[in-house]
């Protein structure tokens, strides 16, 4: 009896923390807070259309390590180390001073009210919607971590890009994102460049999972000796448009990272989904939107836990 009452206090406090996140957590704090935050993100992407894929990669890197918390955010002190310096982010992750410029802009309307975490997950909904994509409904109400977690981040909660599709899965589960998840989140990179570095092997290694046509442009871009960081779209076709040719390029194996390629082509459940989202966009929008809420979900602070940091490059 003991244990069915320890229990049933767990769920009522985990349903009580999920409940305080909701699209409407600043309608009466903040009620310009997301209008806001939406203006200076527009601003940015209007500056820089790359910025919208480093924006949406920026919040799947801050909840897969720890939680969505902003702890990417925070920069290196003396007694603690920063989740920027972490291999699968440093000099990749992008987009921290428009994060910053939004929270500015948000802390002269509303001082000390909205958090850095919430502002990372409205301002990748909004670089969504910005390139085309689906504008869905953000929950907001996370708190701010009071501390960064590199070692989290540099021991496999962010995928590599040579990862395999079980691997993949795997990471995926632990949280909490199924299979569909995987696969509608990879869309992302509908959108974005990467250095050659992450896929470069893949063009030498003579793979049989590779379209030879595709691989020899894509060698022009990064030599084999040299040209690490070189930069090459992830779509060649349309680069700076939230839409569904990544799975039509994985169908015909023009996936440029291992990581993407896997997806498809493996007898996996992936396949369909690959397949269902080369013929129906709008599945596709529909997916992302629920997959990305989801993730948005992951390990939040909520309540008294955390804090709203007053810049989010720094603790309180």
């Amino acid at each position: 009896m003991a244990i069915f009452k320890i229990l049933v206090l767990l769920l009522s406090l985990f349903c009580f923390c999920q409940a305080q996140l909701s699209p409407t957590f600043y309608d009466q704090s903040c009620p310009n807070a997301l209008s806001t935050i939406r203006s200076s993100i527009r601003t940015a992407i209007s500056r820089e259309r790359r910025m919208a894929a480093s924006l949406i990669r920026l919040h799947f890197h801050d909840c897969f390590v720890n939680g969505c918390d902003a702890s990417v955010m925070l920069v290196a002190t003396p007694t603690m180390e920063s989740e920027r310096d972490a291999v699968p982010n440093f000099q990749s992750a992008r987009g921290f001073e428009v994060i910053d410029q939004a929270k500015s802009a948000v802390e002269r309307v509303c001082p000390g009210v909205v958090s850095c975490a919430d502002i990372i997950a409205v301002a990748a909904r909004d670089a969504s919607e910005y390139v085309g994509g689906p504008r869905y409904a953000v929950k907001v109400g996370r708190r701010d971590s009071t501390a960064a977690f590199r070692a989290i981040a540099d021991s496999g909660d962010l995928p590599s890009f040579k990862a395999s599709l079980d691997e993949l899965s795997d990471l995926f589960l632990r949280k909490g994102l199924n299979t569909r998840d995987l696969v509608a989140l990879s869309g992302a990179h509908t959108l974005g460049q990467a250095q050659c570095v992450t896929f470069k092997e893949r063009l030498y290694d003579n793979s049989s999972d590779i379209d030879a046509g595709f691989s020899s442009t894509r060698k022009r871009r990064c030599p084999v000796n040299g040209g690490d960081t070189n930069l090459a779209p992830l779509d060649l076709v349309t680069p700076n448009s939230f839409d569904n040719n990544y799975y039509r390029n994985l169908m015909q194996k023009k996936g440029l990272l291992a990581s993407d390629q896997v997806l498809f082509g493996t007898g996996a459940s992936a396949d369909s989904i690959v397949s269902e989202y080369s013929r129906n966009p709008s599945r596709f929008a529909s997916d992302f939107g629920d997959a990305m809420i989801k993730m948005g979900d992951i390990q939040t602070l909520t309540g008294s836990a955390g804090q709203i940091r007053r810049i989010c490059t720094a603790v309180n």
